[in-house]
């Protein structure tokens, strides 16, 4: 099946059929949405040091389409791989459908394996918050709306944990954004790989209207606002 077709299944699939400029035109015009999906961010005050050799670590978010979140950490310094999937619910091995339907409980979800002597996982956070999507949008993201968008930090042990709710106490205190950050901070009890035509979605199909609009800007956002993390 066209991955086109089959992903979107409400408001996107429209754009992406059809080519409804009034919509895309919204997403990128909007001088609001343009402000929120860019802001600056401070460093976490609370973070592990880089490591002393080389190893393999992972992390796992949910912020929206995982189209976009897939991407923007395969241009990230340290990273190895990302992986789009879905966590966060009481389904074992879901399928897109069923995920799309808001009935099992997953998230759209990244697994990003990294380095630890290269990038930490604070800076992987400043990463998600700053330019991956917008924290403060509630069971959404842009034109994807359902829990299923939702945004999440899915931590794999306690030190995970505290640095994602340090980090996002941090932000709250600055006011780093208009608005309050919505940011679920949940243990991780699984993460289940998507289907094979979700993977490096992005990157295979950069023409696609759907990733020019809303995903390869943030590739943008990070390599200018981040320099130092960012790789072709």
């Amino acid at each position: 099946m066209n991955p086109e077709v089959k992903h979107r299944p409400s408001v996107c699939t429209i754009a992406l059929l059809v080519g409804i400029v009034v919509l895309a035109g919204v997403v990128v015009s909007n001088p609001a949405h343009a402000a929120e999906s860019s802001v600056v961010l401070p460093d976490p005050l609370v973070d592990t040091p880089l490591a002393a050799k080389s190893a393999k670590q992972t992390a796992v978010v949910a912020g929206g389409c995982f189209w976009g979140i897939q991407l923007v950490f395969q241009h990230v310094q340290g990273v190895k791989n990302a992986t789009s999937g879905y966590s966060g619910g009481t389904v074992a091995q879901p399928a897109y459908e069923d995920v799309g339907s808001g009935k099992t409980g997953h998230a759209e979800s990244v697994r990003i394996t990294f380095d630890p002597a290269q990038v930490s996982y604070g800076q992987l956070l400043k990463v998600f918050f700053s330019v991956a999507h917008d924290p403060t949008q509630l069971n959404r993201q842009g034109p994807d709306t359902g829990t299923q968008y939702r945004s999440v930090v899915f931590y794999a042990n306690e030190e995970q944990r505290h640095i994602a709710e340090a980090y996002i106490a941090q932000l709250e205190q600055a006011k780093s954004f208009p608005r309050p950050i919505v940011t679920q901070v949940v243990p991780l009890k699984a993460f289940y790989a998507a289907e094979i035509y979700h993977q490096n979605f992005a990157t295979l199909h950069p023409d696609n209207s759907y990733i020019a609009i809303n995903d390869l800007p943030k590739v943008e956002r990070l390599r200018q606002q981040l320099p130092l993390l960012y790789r072709k």
